[in-house]
């Protein structure tokens, strides 16, 4: 079965048996390892299966990077704290853009950028806001957009009229990542060939284009051939990630519905 913490395991075990360095983002940014992999992990919701994402790694003495939301369904202090303690770095997942827009109603207007402005200075008091809310637990350095599917409006609007370095930030993956010199893989749509699904977690990547990873073992067999290039970035969503098979079962039927949303949605939009 794939999408399980055992699968996830045999990922990693297979990727360190290879030689690979595991780094967090802020450590790729500073001085990247010539082999290297940067794990990094959106926490959308069920926290507690990051946390038991974190615990693995630490057993297997290897580090990750975890992005939190600032919604309820994300953003619980303790847990936070707990992967911090066992030596990961924490990002912010930041959606201030959607949050903004959620929070002002909009007339038509004639001219598109005088509304994107006023969004985006909405936005940035969020950012700061809640930038500093995270950073009581975390000296945060990356940061990392959500996707906000259901949104018109994409959240890396806010660096067209801002820049997060006047923040203390570091690096943010889809501006500060050369994907066409590293592989780029994400389980979005709970599947690793999602493009089709995904509405804004997409990056133009040329590495392994012969390459159909469509199960995490189809990864694995490639990292055994060693077929799989120096340096890659992971997005894992941990939600999606589990040994217990009531939530597994729950998890396979709602993301198959969202796919189909998205799908449509990407058609709509294209």
């Amino acid at each position: 079965m794939d999408f399980t913490l055992k699968t996830y395991q045999s990922l990693l075990t297979n990727l360190k048996g290879q030689g690979y360095t595991f780094q967090t983002f802020h450590e790729f940014l500073e001085k990247p390892e010539k082999k290297s992999i940067i794990l990094r992990h959106d926490v959308d919701k069920l926290p507690e299966n990051s946390l038991e994402f974190a615990q693995l790694q630490k057993e297997l003495g290897i580090k990750g990077c975890y992005y939190f939301r600032i919604v309820p369904q994300s953003f619980i202090p303790e847990i936070i704290k707990k992967i911090a303690g066992l030596g990961h770095e924490i990002g912010y997942h930041y959606e201030d853009i959607d949050l903004a827009s959620k929070s002002i109603k909009y007339q038509n207007a004639k001219h598109k950028t005088l509304k994107e402005k006023e969004l985006a200075e909405k936005a940035i008091e969020l950012f700061e806001k809640n930038l500093i809310e995270l950073r009581k637990y975390y000296p945060v350095k990356t940061i990392c957009m959500h996707g906000s599917p259901l949104s018109k409006f994409d959240n890396r609007l806010l660096w067209k009229y801002y820049n997060y370095r006047d923040y203390g930030i570091v690096g943010e993956p889809y501006f500060d990542v050369d994907f066409s010199d590293i592989l780029y893989l994400t389980d979005t749509g709970r599947r690793w060939d999602g493009d089709a699904v995904s509405i804004r977690d997409k990056v133009k990547s040329t590495k392994v284009k012969d390459k159909n990873f469509n199960s995490t073992s189809d990864i694995i067999k490639a990292v055994e051939n060693e077929g799989l290039p120096n340096q890659i970035m992971f997005t894992f969503h941990p939600q999606r990630w589990t040994d217990k098979p009531l939530p597994w079962v729950k998890e396979l039927v709602l993301q198959n519905t969202k796919n189909i949303v998205k799908y449509f949605l990407n058609k709509i939009r294209s």
